[in-house]
């Protein structure tokens, strides 16, 4: 793995769930790892749902291997958000993981 490809900086975050003073459930995100990482966008696309036009784009965030990272967390890089869709370990190395993520974009 080439470090000097790992040049941004991302908090990966793990959905949490609390109650609130009703008895509500109330989903939160709590940091797990900030890590450096690269971001590579791959496609885009544009989908109707919901009577309004939305726009996603499928990235690969490549991270230095870390135990633990499932499908149902989310990275935060700045202001946006990649939720990931799946985990690789390329070669079951444990150097690398490649993060399959979507961003909505509005």
């Amino acid at each position: 793995m080439q470090s000097g490809r790992l040049n941004r900086r991302v908090t990966l975050q793990r959905k949490t769930a609390a109650t609130d003073a009703y008895g509500a459930e109330v989903a939160s995100w709590t940091d797990v790892a900030t890590v450096w990482a690269a971001i590579e966008p791959l496609t885009g696309r544009e989908f109707f749902a919901s009577r309004q036009i939305n726009a996603e784009i499928t990235t690969r965030v490549v991270i230095r291997y870390l135990a633990g990272i499932v499908p149902a967390m989310r990275i935060v890089h700045g202001t946006r958000l990649y939720d990931i869709l799946a985990v690789i370990d390329p070669r079951d190395a444990r150097v690398e993981l490649q993060l399959m993520c979507t961003e909505k974009v509005k």
